[in-house]
């Protein structure tokens, strides 16, 4: 939905209240977010402080043992494809828009092929 390209230097729970801006900007009508367990105290507070969005942290273990959770498996695997891109395998790119295209090119590429 969105992408945000930052200096390794800067933490992603700090940088990803830009992703959700970005994201909400453009799809005006999002009503949540989903959040790994990393992004549970700045993440949540300034999603709730600057957008009033609930944010859901989705946990790796269930109480029952291990199962599959549908949105952090598209999470994952999504990831997981972006990995297969040997152009986002090291930083190759010089500016940070070039690495977000490049990410969209991935995912483009991806779509294309599943067709």
């Amino acid at each position: 939905m969105a992408v945000v390209a930052h200096k390794a230097n800067q933490h992603d729970t700090k940088i990803g209240i830009w992703v959700a801006a970005f994201a909400f900007f453009i799809y005006s009508t999002i009503k949540k977010f989903c959040a790994d367990g990393g992004y549970r105290k700045t993440f949540i507070a300034q999603v709730e402080e600057y957008l009033g969005l609930e944010v859901e942290i989705s946990q790796k273990i269930t109480p029952h043992g291990w199962q599959v959770i549908s949105p952090r498996w598209v999470v994952e695997r999504t990831l997981a494809w972006l990995n297969n891109s040997r152009r986002l395998s090291k930083n190759y790119e010089y500016s940070m828009s070039s690495a977000e295209t490049m990410v969209k090119i991935s995912h483009i590429h991806t779509l294309l092929n599943r067709l």
